[in-house]
C-alpha cells in the first residue's frame, strides 16, 4: 500500500504541473483536465491511507512505532487533504474563468501547497 501511495503522489505532481503548463499557454482544456486528475488523485490517496490505517496490525499505543507511524503519516494525510480543497477550489475557480497565463496566484499557491 506505501508504494502505491507514493506513485499516486507523483503521478499527482505530474499532473499539477501538467495543468499549471496548460494554464501558463492558454490551453484550459490542458488545464482542467490536470487539475482534475490531481484532486481526484488526492481523494484516491487519503481513500488509500484509510485503507492502509483500517489494515494496520499495530495501533497508536504500540509503543514508539506506531505513535510515530499515525502521527507521521497523520500529519501528512491531512496535509493532502487540505491541498486536494485547495485543488478542488481551484478548479471552481477555472471553470468560472478566473484565471488567466498572467494573473493566476492563487492556483500557484495551491499547487505549492
Amino acid at each position: 500500500m506505501p508504494l502505491l501511495n507514493t506513485i499516486v503522489l507523483i503521478v499527482s505532481g505530474i499532473s499539477v504541473t501538467w495543468a499549471h503548463h496548460g494554464l501558463i499557454e492558454g490551453n484550459h482544456n490542458e488545464l482542467k483536465l490536470g487539475l482534475a486528475i490531481t484532486f481526484r488523485l488526492g481523494i484516491i490517496f487519503t481513500g488509500l491511507q484509510l485503507i492502509e490505517y483500517a489494515e494496520t496490525p499495530f495501533s497508536m499505543a504500540d509503543r514508539c512505532y506506531g505513535s510515530v507511524f499515525f502521527i507521521a503519516t497523520g500529519f501528512h494525510g491531512v496535509h493532502v487533504l487540505v491541498g486536494t480543497l485547495f485543488l478542488i477550489s481551484m478548479y471552481i475557480r477555472v471553470i468560472k474563468g478566473q484565471f488567466s497565463a498572467i494573473h493566476h496566484f492563487g492556483f500557484e499557491a495551491s499547487a505549492w501547497y
